[in-house]
């Protein structure tokens, strides 16, 4: 009878768990050097969240942050990484995402480039020129934070809205004068001997960072999910630490980039990654005022419902 008994138990126990709804987290992954990719690349997403009946489908990868927003808007995925900046003007145009990490930019990992030949040797030259620039993302952040650090006025210096891939054939075409990028865009151009740094990003004045976005929707449902992919970043960005060569020979082969741009990579692209707690909100509040004051966006959006500590 006890046999019997436990043996029906276990039937209707696996029953029910056929009966749970599956659950599939759809990522929007970039050409970008960060932990999600070398994520992607150790397969431990997968690892972690396989017990606990999640699915792993990866979609990408975008050129940047803007593109996998609008996937995500359009409710085509469900995470993706970015910028501050990025969040900020999604978060402008009423995308409900919330920012659930947050990594500080080094300042190798984004700049201002000529071209190789160029006669341009500061920011102030760029007085009467075109820069190439994402819009509203790091690049346009990138060259008013330099234009305001170097005293030029902004309406001086033309910017020419374009994708990464479109910025350097542009720059390299004499279309624009200068660019302003990130990696690995940035370690490439300058690593191929076609572009010199202008700028770096602590020349600049950048307080930009890395910083990785769940819909809303999807973090309400399932916000132990979140947690547990937060855990697997972090797992990520520790052994990057303690591992850049590899990890920069991850991503160039991940996103097919030159052999030669792995070291680089690996000492620009690996600071610490962490929750957002309540500094790093305030400093993306900070960040989004700066974004109202320069016009590029017109007003400040609502950042506090849209953060959270995924670590609490």
């Amino acid at each position: 009878m006890f046999f019997r008994v436990a043996i029906l138990l276990f039937l209707l126990a696996s029953l029910a768990r056929a009966q749970e709804p599956a659950v599939t987290l759809r990522i929007g992954y970039l050409k970008g050097t960060n932990d999600l990719t070398l994520a992607k690349a150790h397969g431990s997403l997968e690892k972690a969240l396989e017990p606990r009946g999640v699915t792993v489908s990866w979609a990408g990868p975008f050129a940047a942050a803007a593109p996998a927003v609008e996937a995500m808007n359009g409710g085509a995925i469900d995470l993706t990484v970015g910028s501050s900046t990025s969040f900020i003007t999604s978060r402008a145009g009423g995308v409900k995402l919330v920012m659930f990490a947050y990594q500080a930019q080094s300042a190798g990992d984004e700049g201002i480039v000529v071209r190789a030949d160029s006669p341009l040797r500061s920011v102030a030259d760029l007085q009467g020129r075109t820069v190439a620039v994402n819009r509203g993302g790091t690049g346009e952040y990138l060259l008013v934070r330099a234009l305001n650090k170097a005293n030029v006025p902004v309406d001086r210096v033309t910017r020419a809205y374009l994708a990464p891939p479109d910025s350097s054939s542009a720059l390299s075409g004499g279309h624009v004068d200068a660019w302003a990028t990130w990696d690995p865009f940035l370690s490439v151009v300058l690593g191929n001997g076609s572009a010199r740094l202008l700028a770096d990003g602590e020349q600049a004045g950048s307080e930009n960072a890395v910083a990785y976005f769940v819909s809303q929707s999807f973090l309400q449902a399932h916000r132990a999910v979140v947690a547990a992919v937060f855990d697997v970043l972090r797992s990520e960005n520790a052994w990057a630490q303690a591992h850049k060569q590899d990890a920069g020979e991850i991503w160039v082969r991940e996103l097919g980039l030159p052999a030669g741009v792995a070291g680089r990579l690996g000492e620009y692209n690996t600071d610490p990654l962490g929750p957002v707690g309540s500094a790093e909100a305030e400093h993306i509040g900070h960040i989004a005022d700066w974004y109202v004051d320069n016009r590029i966006i017109p007003a400040r959006p609502d950042i506090a419902a849209f953060v959270t500590d995924i670590s609490r």
